[in-house]
């Protein structure tokens, strides 16, 4: 059977094309009551999956290599909580004319939140990168804005909220580290089975990505929030935040070539430290913000979207990317293997 490929004439990532299209289902039939429910259990389901899947694909020692990659991680949690915060600032000085002050202080707690896990590790597996990396430095990011998030948010919107759900911590263990653990376990077992299906199991990937954007969309479809702002005002925040996406997705590369990290680790720093977490961002506004919370998460909503299509086009492009494609190791760096890694783990 010949398998099907994208037009050349087409100009759009048939990946982005089901990205679309998912929005355009949660528009029309967004899921709600017990429909919303059950997708939200699915999501949950699926991510869990997910990382069960990376578990098992995994070798100890190559999880254990991501750990010690710290310059990796350092670099990640920089982009993530000083970086980021920085340019969330600076988009200050375009409230009123851009921007509401309403819809700047949202898009500031956007930079605010960690790093995404899941689609992170799933586009940088698609292009080839470091996945031990990118499930640490995603792992790290996630917990790490358990803590800096909130305050972060306190000292820098100055709305004197208070702590943290302490169930949050519950969840990250639940939903991410028991699997991946479990999924090392079992690997002796389904490790075989893992390498055998590995282009079936790879939609799982995707599928996930797809029902997360699925399950935010129609949340934000329920509570009306696309309707709380006004059409100029709605495509001056999208103008806003695809800067500020190109800029990090910009620094996250050539930075990390500056630094001396290889084509893989480059790879996992760029999608790990340019994008930031709906699935966190949400239970921290709704503790932060409190009734002026679906506002507040409108940046982080749309911003989610973008990052997501345009992260798809470039893991795509990344994949065809040639192997022996490796950045030179700046002065000093090349002597340590951690600095730039040729290896490939994805």
């Amino acid at each position: 059977m010949k398998r099907l490929r994208r037009p050349s004439w087409l100009p759009i990532d048939p990946y982005v094309l089901l990205l679309l299209a998912t929005v355009g289902l949660a528009a029309l039939l967004p899921a709600r009551g017990a429909v919303a429910d059950v997708a939200s259990g699915a999501s949950t389901a699926a991510i869990a999956f997910l990382f069960l899947l990376y578990g098992a694909r995994l070798s100890t020692r190559e999880a254990l290599d991501g750990l010690r990659h710290w310059r990796l991680h350092v670099t990640v949690l920089a982009c993530t909580f000083v970086v980021f915060p920085l340019l969330g600032l600076a988009a200050r000085g375009l409230v009123p004319v851009v921007l509401t002050h309403s819809l700047w202080a949202g898009l500031l707690f956007l930079t605010l939140v960690p790093s995404t896990v899941q689609s992170s590790i799933a586009f940088t597996s698609i292009a080839r990168g470091n996945v031990p990396a990118a499930i640490c430095a995603g792992s790290f990011s996630s917990l790490a804005g358990i803590v800096l998030t909130p305050l972060l948010a306190a000292s820098l919107l100055g709305g004197g909220t208070g702590g943290f759900q302490a169930g949050a911590i519950g969840r990250i263990v639940l939903h991410l580290l028991v699997p991946f653990l479990a999924g090392q376990l079992l690997r002796r077992w389904m490790g075989g089975f893992v390498a055998r299906h590995k282009k079936v199991l790879g939609h799982a990937d995707r599928g996930s990505i797809l029902l997360v954007v699925y399950t935010a969309f129609s949340e934000g479809m329920v509570h009306g929030v696309w309707q709380r702002a006004g059409p100029a005002r709605l495509a001056g925040l999208l103008a806003v935040e695809a800067v500020l996406l190109a800029v990090m997705l910009a620094l996250t590369w050539y930075g990390a070539k500056v630094l001396g990290f290889g084509r893989e680790d480059r790879i996992a720093i760029q999608f790990a430290g340019s994008k930031k977490s709906l699935a966190s961002g949400l239970p921290m506004a709704s503790v932060l913000f409190g009734p002026q919370a679906s506002l507040a998460v409108l940046p982080l909503m749309l911003f989610h979207q973008m990052q997501l299509m345009v992260c798809a086009v470039i893991a795509r492009r990344r994949s065809h990317d040639p192997v022996e494609d490796v950045a030179r190791p700046a002065p000093g760096a090349a002597s340590r293997p951690e600095a730039g890694t040729g290896r490939r783990s994805g």
